[in-house]
């Protein structure tokens, strides 16, 4: 029996290849919209998904305003921030955050899930989130990702 065919094949960085996908956010549940983007940036929904090296693509979502959140979470979850001063924690819940910054929800979402390392921060800058229907992306002709 030959056992080379049965070796392991690691992907490298150069030999990646990365598509754009376009993902709308309107009606869709953030933590569930959030893992779906986490697994595309990790790129694990790749046949040459390698833990160690970043093969995910590029991700765009839009209308990011318009996600929701399931049961009452829309005013029960807050989001806290910290200045690093004696009392300068602050918090707010999911609809001032929707109001105020609607960009940072979905990003926050998938940050969190995310490797917390270098490798980590390397695949959430392939990350681009708008508010509304528009994205200045056009010419890289990114696909609407089916979930």
């Amino acid at each position: 029996m030959n056992t080379l065919s049965y070796k392991t094949k690691s992907a490298k960085k150069e030999d990646v290849q990365r598509n754009w996908y376009v993902v709308d956010a309107q009606s869709e549940v953030v933590g569930r919209l959030g893992t779906k983007i986490a697994t595309v940036l990790r790129g694990k929904h790749k046949p040459n998904f390698t833990p160690h090296v970043d093969t995910g693509d590029f991700v765009i979502v839009i209308n990011a305003e318009k996600a929701r959140f399931s049961g009452a979470k829309m005013d029960q979850k807050e989001y806290q921030r910290y200045s690093g001063y004696p009392g300068g924690q602050k918090s707010r819940t999911a609809r001032e955050m929707i109001e105020k910054k609607p960009l940072e929800i979905i990003e926050h979402a998938v940050k969190g899930m995310l490797p917390k390392n270098r490798l980590g921060r390397q695949m959430f800058k392939k990350l681009f989130v708008y508010a509304g229907p528009d994205h200045p992306h056009a010419a890289q002709k990114p696909e609407t990702f089916n979930f």
